[in-house]
């Protein structure tokens, strides 16, 4: 089963995120599938970057987006795109 969700990058305590494809069943810092974008919650606002293309075809082939990519991506309009698009 594959996941979207947050890979961990930057320095301690100024933490930015990865949005990246990955196995359920890897650990959170383990090797991606495929790398979707960036969020940087340090900024205000915060940063998202997302390769709306790609992050659309890996929610059609079935991937599940935890709470936080999925509130992520609800924020960008990509969910929205995603639920007409069925």
């Amino acid at each position: 089963m594959v996941k979207l969700r947050l890979r961990r990058m930057g320095a301690k305590k100024a933490a930015t995120y990865r949005i990246v494809a990955m196995d359920a069943r890897t650990r959170r810092d383990g090797r991606p599938i495929e790398t979707l974008g960036y969020y940087n919650p340090q900024t205000t606002p915060a940063t998202v970057k997302i390769d709306e293309e790609k992050a659309l075809q890996w929610l059609k082939e079935g991937a599940q987006p935890t709470d936080t990519v999925r509130s992520i991506l609800s924020k960008e309009g990509i969910m929205k795109k995603f639920h007409e698009s069925k």
